[in-house]
């Protein structure tokens, strides 16, 4: 399963930032959020000893296979945004909480970086994955860094949080492996259920979105009650995103997702849609498993034809329905979290900007 949020690109080439509008716009907070965490993830980064820091570097997008410099993106900057717009809904300055929000990127490019590696994906942000161009060892110890770092920073740049961060972060990591092990497992049986693929996607990547919020809040110096509001918004949204995620895996554009479109198939990936086609009993759903059940390598026109079974199976429908409703909990769990009327349209543009892509 492609880890969520590395897919399409969110941002709208060219896209206005309002300034201070009363009505938050998702696109700018994605660009305040860039702004305001890259220059802790370069530091981060520029601890790192060679050839380390080359090959974090590259994956971030600041510098080419050679280590000349680039002006790609490091991600979306996706759970960088929630984790400042979850301290703000909650009256805390942005600047309060930019350390944990660097913490949780360093923590996803850790992940993707190995993910990359576990799924043989060629393609991450329309460029070379790392571990293609510099080999595996070098890709390991680069996910490894990150992650040491991601852990450092919140020991020394957010020290009014350290102790309960750390918990955090440490929770949601234990999750993500766990997720990310089932992932895998999941390739080679046969008789995965939808309930246990939703808990691999909870761990594997809604684990991260809550923790994001959920640092957001504990920036703000709120309260239990509202950081749990705001880490199980975070949570629903996650799973949200990772539906959408798997679909666009399945029937988005290579030009805009930035990674081969049918890789996950092609691999017999059991994602969210492929579980709700193989459920569902139907007659499609009984070619889909003859297919993904043969030992033989899916050709592109197996792929094209394993994507037309899971649509007639109801699994893309299935998958749309489903991140619609867990786009609604989240939204839902805001109005227990105690936020300013800003704060909740911030939150709220943002699950929206993320879930609603054409799938």
């Amino acid at each position: 399963m492609t880890t969520a949020g590395e897919g399409p690109a969110l941002a709208r080439p060219g896209a206005p930032a309002l300034g201070n509008s009363a009505a938050p716009d998702a696109w700018h907070l994605l660009k305040t959020a860039r702004e305001l965490t890259e220059p802790e993830l370069r530091k981060a980064v520029d601890r790192l000893a060679e050839p380390v820091r080359s090959v974090a570097g590259y994956h971030f997008g600041w510098a080419d296979e050679c280590g000349r410099l680039a002006n790609g993106e490091g991600g979306k900057g996706v759970r960088a945004a929630l984790v400042l717009a979850a301290a703000q809904a909650l009256g805390a300055a942005a600047e309060e909480a930019v350390a944990p929000a660097a913490a949780v990127e360093l923590v996803h490019n850790f992940s993707v970086v190995h993910d990359d590696l576990m799924d043989g994906d060629l393609l991450r942000r329309g460029r070379s994955t790392a571990w293609s161009l510099f080999g595996t060892t070098q890709a390991i110890l680069a996910g490894d860094a990150l992650l040491a770092v991601a852990v450092d920073t919140l020991a020394h740049r957010f020290p009014q949080g350290c102790l309960e961060a750390v918990r955090e972060l440490s929770g949601a990591l234990l999750a993500l492996v766990a997720g990310q092990g089932a992932d895998l497992a999941f390739e080679t049986r046969a008789d995965v259920g939808l309930y246990e693929c939703l808990e691999m996607a909870a761990g594997k990547t809604a684990s991260l979105l809550a923790a994001a919020c959920a640092l957001g809040a504990l920036a703000a110096r709120a309260e239990a009650e509202r950081v749990d509001a705001l880490r199980q918004f975070g949570r629903h949204l996650g799973l949200a995103f990772q539906l959408v995620d798997d679909l666009l895996g399945i029937w988005g554009d290579t030009a805009v997702t930035g990674k081969p479109v049918g890789s996950d198939l092609r691999s017999r990936k059991k994602s969210l849609p492929v579980v709700a086609a193989l459920a569902g009993g139907t007659p499609a759903g009984e070619r889909l498993a003859a297919l993904y059940h043969r030992t033989e390598p899916l050709g592109d026109d197996e792929i094209r034809t394993a994507a037309r079974l899971i649509e007639e199976a109801g699994g893309r429908r299935w998958a749309q329905e489903e991140a619609e409703r867990q786009r609604t909990a989240a939204v839902t769990r805001l109005s227990t979290a105690g936020l300013t009327p800003d704060g909740t349209r911030a939150l709220t543009a943002l699950a929206d900007l993320i879930t609603c892509r054409d799938v």
